[in-house]
């Protein structure tokens, strides 16, 4: 999938991925993708529930070994 922008939160546990996502996608244009790389289980869970808070659809998510990776798009 194209993205506009990648944020590694790696090693990060909750809530600092749901955090930094915020962040990083104040400083993105409206329809623009954010691809979000985690290795937090819990992650899961967290980017579901933030889509649904924020209104910032999350177009996919997967697992891959140890990480999971999340593709938001910035409504």
């Amino acid at each position: 999938m194209d993205f506009d922008k990648e944020l590694d939160a790696r090693g990060l546990n909750c809530p600092l991925p749901i955090l930094r996502a915020k962040k990083a996608l104040t400083d993105m244009a409206s329809g623009q993708v954010l691809k979000i790389v985690a290795t937090d289980p819990g992650s899961v869970k967290d980017f579901a529930a933030f889509s649904k808070q924020t209104g910032n659809p999350l177009l996919a998510s997967e697992a891959a070994d140890k990480d999971f990776i999340f593709f938001m798009k910035k409504r």
